[in-house]
C-alpha cells in the first residue's frame, strides 16, 4: 500500500470515527440514533474505501471486471448506504443552532436546488459513465494519478447525487414530487443498461474484448440490483403518501 493509498485509508475511518462521534453527541441532546444508521454508514464508508484501496482497486489498474466492480462499490452502493444513513440529519442534531440554520439555508439555496434535481444528477452521474467508457478518458485515467482521483471523485459524487436526487433520509427542502422522480429514474437506469450493453459490443480502448464482456455483465446486474433497492425505497414512499392514516401522520419520509 503506497501512500496515496493509507491516506485514503486514513481519510475513510477517520469519516467512520467522526460520525460515531456525532452520534454520542447528538444523544446527549436528543432521543438515541438509530443503531443501524451507523452500521450502513460504515458499510458505506468500507464499500468506498474497497473500491480505491485494497486487492480490488489493485487490480481494477489492469482488469476492467475489477475496475467495474470497484466502480459499484464507489458509485452505487456506497452512496446508497450513505444515504440511508442520513448524514445531514446528524449533522443538523449534532451543531449548534446558528449552525444548524446555516447549514439549512445552504440546503434552501439555488445551487443545492439545481445539483440535487433528478435531472441534473442524472446527467453528472450518467453523462460521466458515457465519457468516460466512450472516449479514451479511462485508458487515459490510468496513466495520471491526479486524473485518476479526480476521477473517482466525481463517481462517488455524482452517485451521491443521484441516489439522494431520487430517495433522501436528509431533509431536502426542494424535493420533486414522486411521479416527476420516477420519470427520471427509468430513463437514467435505461441509460445504464444500454451503456452496459455498448460496453459489451465496444470495449473501450485498451481493454481485451471478453474482460470488457465481464465487466459490462457485471455493470448490467449488478447495477440493476442495487436500483432495484431505490426503486423499493420510491414505492415505500409513494405507499406512505397514499395511506397517511396507517401512522395517523402524512409523512412521506421512508423509516428504516
Amino acid at each position: 500500500m503506497g501512500a496515496g493509498g493509507l491516506a485514503a485509508l486514513m481519510t475513510f475511518a477517520a469519516a467512520m470515527l467522526l460520525y460515531v462521534f456525532a452520534v454520542k453527541r447528538s444523544n446527549m441532546k436528543f432521543s438515541p440514533w438509530p443503531v443501524h444508521r451507523i452500521f450502513f454508514w460504515i458499510a458505506g464508508m468500507s464499500c468506498a474505501a474497497a473500491s480505491v484501496v485494497g486487492p480490488i482497486a489493485e487490480r481494477a489498474h489492469s482488469s476492467f471486471t475489477y475496475h467495474m466492480a470497484a466502480h459499484l462499490l464507489l458509485g452505487m452502493l456506497a452512496p446508497l448506504l450513505i444515504v440511508i444513513s442520513a448524514p445531514l440529519t446528524l449533522l443538523l442534531r449534532t451543531v449548534n443552532v446558528r449552525m444548524a440554520r446555516r447549514f439549512t439555508f445552504i440546503l434552501k439555496s439555488t445551487p443545492v436546488r439545481l445539483l440535487t434535481d433528478p435531472i441534473t444528477a442524472s446527467l453528472l452521474n450518467m453523462g460521466g459513465l458515457w465519457i468516460l467508457y466512450t472516449t479514451d478518458l479511462y485508458q487515459i485515467m490510468h496513466h495520471n494519478w491526479i486524473l485518476l482521483v479526480l476521477i473517482h471523485i466525481h463517481i462517488f459524487l455524482a452517485g451521491y447525487l443521484f441516489t439522494v436526487s431520487m430517495v433522501t433520509f436528509d431533509p431536502a427542502p426542494h424535493k420533486p414530487s414522486i411521479y416527476y422522480r420516477s420519470v427520471v429514474l427509468v430513463l437514467a437506469l435505461a441509460s445504464h443498461g444500454i451503456l452496459a450493453k455498448y460496453l459489451y459490443g465496444n470495449p473501450p480502448a485498451g481493454v481485451p474484448a471478453g474482460d470488457s464482456e465481464t465487466g459490462a455483465l457485471l455493470m448490467y446486474y449488478g447495477g440493476d440490483a442495487i436500483d432495484m433497492v431505490i426503486i423499493l425505497l420510491l414505492c415505500l414512499e409513494w405507499y406512505r403518501c397514499q395511506t397517511p392514516h396507517r401512522s395517523g401522520r402524512h409523512n412521506p419520509a421512508v423509516n428504516i
